[in-house]
């Protein structure tokens, strides 16, 4: 009786520790607008959760915006940037992992415009998001990042999406490289020449949503 007990007791610890790992390995996925998982074969526009205002010579007025491409500074790469009255340009998120083709929270992966938002101005650049340190003050978010291969080479292309109250927010905090140093910081959007807003590595997150495009 006692040998029955200790087998049962023995086998239920054994498949909680399983469930257990199996929940810390599997971190929750990213739901689009519509609630469904966002894939790696899919675009996507990144849609700010509130709307910009805009102010002529009468008055104000709120609009809607969107992430595209801008050359901000020298002409190649082209840099990231928040645009307003449209939804900018698709997207495609690849996880470091991608045998499942599915985004999950906290999970190391690559950001680029799709294919459909080639520009001809840098047609010898890629469209994969990295960071760019502009000066010790700023590091933006630009163009021309490396697909896949993790590592110290690669460490500035990486970017995680996390839970942000009821939306998400982007974040620079890689684990690719663990033996390699680097700042962890939100990315947000900071006011370039007072008139581009350029994505950068910020103290104030950017609060976002993703649409699926129509395509």
């Amino acid at each position: 009786m006692k040998s029955t007990m200790l087998a049962v007791l023995l086998l239920y610890s054994l498949s909680s520790q399983l469930l257990l790992r199996s929940a810390e390995a599997s971190p929750d996925e990213v739901l689009d607008t519509l609630g469904k998982k966002l894939r790696a074969d899919a675009n996507y526009y990144i849609i700010p959760t509130e709307p910009f205002t805009i102010c002529g010579f009468v008055s104000c007025f709120n609009t809607s915006g969107g992430v595209a491409l801008e050359a901000t500074g020298e002409s190649c790469p082209l840099d990231v940037v928040v645009v307003k009255h449209n939804p900018g340009l698709p997207l495609r998120f690849t996880p470091v992992n991608n045998k499942k083709g599915v985004i999950r929270v906290s999970t190391d992966l690559n950001i680029m415009f799709s294919n459909e938002a080639y520009d001809s101005r840098c047609p010898n650049h890629s469209l994969v998001w990295k960071i760019d340190p502009f000066s010790k003050e700023e590091t933006f978010v630009t163009t021309n990042g490396v697909l896949g291969n993790p590592g110290s080479q690669t460490i500035g292309n990486w970017f995680k999406i996390e839970k942000y109250d009821d939306a998400y927010k982007l974040v620079y905090c890689p684990n690719v490289c663990p033996s390699c140093k680097h700042v962890c910081k939100d990315i947000g959007y900071y006011v370039y020449k007072t008139r581009e807003m350029r994505l950068a590595l910020t103290n104030v997150a950017f609060k976002v949503k993703f649409q699926k495009t129509h395509n």
